[in-house]
């Protein structure tokens, strides 16, 4: 509080007077907008003035002020900004006092200096056969880069993509392959029951073959055209057997062809789809010819894609394990067909069906094949490519 003794504005300047004066005249003109406790009430209107005296602020006062935001839960013994976003703010110096150029009432304050955080170096292990010298191959990546298959690994390290299915699947071959031979001497009625097994497995096995699975529309599109080509095929009996085959492979390439068309995929996708679902149903609707076939043709061709399968199965070098099973294909011609009408005439037949043979077994062994691919595509393949020859040669033969 100030020791000066109290100075009116003016000489005679009474201000309880001039309140009451004031309050009379605001009352005289609005005595409706006030209420009836306030009438009685003193209200003091008039010129204030300050009662403490307040020090002159320089200009050095306000050269450095100290930022304001959060402050952490020290408290006022430091302030330090976070740092976000790269950004780093300078810690304030420690103040002593009478330091020139620092407010009065910030002496004494300690604020620390923090050193700024370091972020380390992030650095990825490497395997040691993710080495990009050991086999050619850098370590994976999140770019996205496409994926190296099995046979572009192969081919890159100099080894043949080429994996021939075994001796198991040979002998399913040829266990199917028997009961092909064994029913046709029967009647076409018990030949539809492994050829119906066969078509399923063919149509199956392409597919996986080609990479696309699960695939369960387009292998139910196949079979179907399978058996529709056997339906028509009983009614219509052998000597229309051409024109059945042949009418339904049509009607399922045409039906195929819409269905992709209708599909959402991408162009690519779709294409490969069709090509896939095309193939497919023509490898299961040509090996309806068995059933088309005469039934002599039928017993000697299976009997000897049986054995050339076997043959092929032997632990020998290329050359001479295709020319072994040629040879036992000729051989299982010549003793069936001795069975039959066909006679020696048998060894033309069995070689044709050997060499289709050993084409449907290549084409299973392609392009690293899984396990599946083995025992589906690597059973069916050899008797399905052989049913063109023996429908032929059966007709030419007979």
């Amino acid at each position: 509080m100030s020791n000066q003794p109290y100075e009116p504005p003016y000489e005679g300047y009474d201000p309880y007077q001039q309140a009451q004066q004031q309050q009379q005249q605001q009352q005289h003109q609005q005595p409706a907008q006030q209420p009836e406790w306030q009438q009685y009430t003193q209200q003091w209107e008039g010129q204030t003035w300050e009662t403490q005296a307040q020090a002159p602020v320089s200009a050095a006062d306000t050269a450095y002020l100290p930022p304001q935001g959060y402050q952490g839960h020290q408290g006022h013994q430091g302030y330090a900004e976070p740092q976000a976003y790269g950004v780093t703010s300078q810690p304030l110096p420690q103040e002593t006092g009478g330091q020139a150029g620092v407010p009065a009432g910030a002496q004494g304050w300690d604020y620390p200096q923090q050193p700024q955080a370091q972020q380390p170096e992030v650095v990825a292990p490497t395997l040691p056969d993710e080495a990009p010298d050991s086999a050619g191959y850098g370590p994976p990546t999140i770019t996205g880069n496409p994926r190296v298959t099995d046979a572009q690994r192969a081919r890159a390290e100099g080894r043949s993509p080429i994996i021939e299915p075994g001796i198991q699947p040979a002998a399913l071959t040829a266990v199917l392959g028997l009961l092909l031979s064994g029913t046709a001497a029967i009647g076409e009625y018990a030949l539809v029951v492994p050829l119906v097994l066969l078509q399923a497995v063919t149509a199956a096995g392409w597919f996986r073959l080609n990479g696309m699975w699960p695939a369960r529309q387009g292998i139910a599109l196949a079979f179907l055209g399978a058996v529709t080509a056997d339906v028509a095929l009983l009614a219509t009996g052998r000597e229309n057997g051409p024109a059945a085959i042949l009418g339904t492979l049509g009607v399922w390439v045409l039906l195929t062809l819409v269905l992709q068309l209708r599909s959402h995929a991408d162009p690519d996708t779709r294409m490969y789809g069709l090509m896939a679902t095309v193939a497919s149903a023509a490898l299961a609707i040509i090996a309806a010819g068995h059933l088309a076939a005469e039934p002599d043709a039928v017993t000697v061709g299976a009997a000897a894609v049986a054995v050339a399968v076997l043959a092929r199965a032997l632990p020998l070098p290329t050359a001479a394990s295709v020319g072994v099973a040629l040879l036992a294909a000729a051989g299982a011609g010549v003793a069936v067909g001795g069975m039959t009408d066909l006679g020696t005439q048998g060894a033309f037949l069995g070689l044709g069906a050997g060499v289709c043979a050993l084409i449907g077994h290549r084409v299973a062994s392609y392009d690293y094949p899984s396990r599946f691919v083995h025992f589906t595509a690597g059973v069916a393949l050899p008797l399905a490519a052989a049913a063109p020859a023996v429908y032929l040669l059966g007709r030419a033969l007979s």
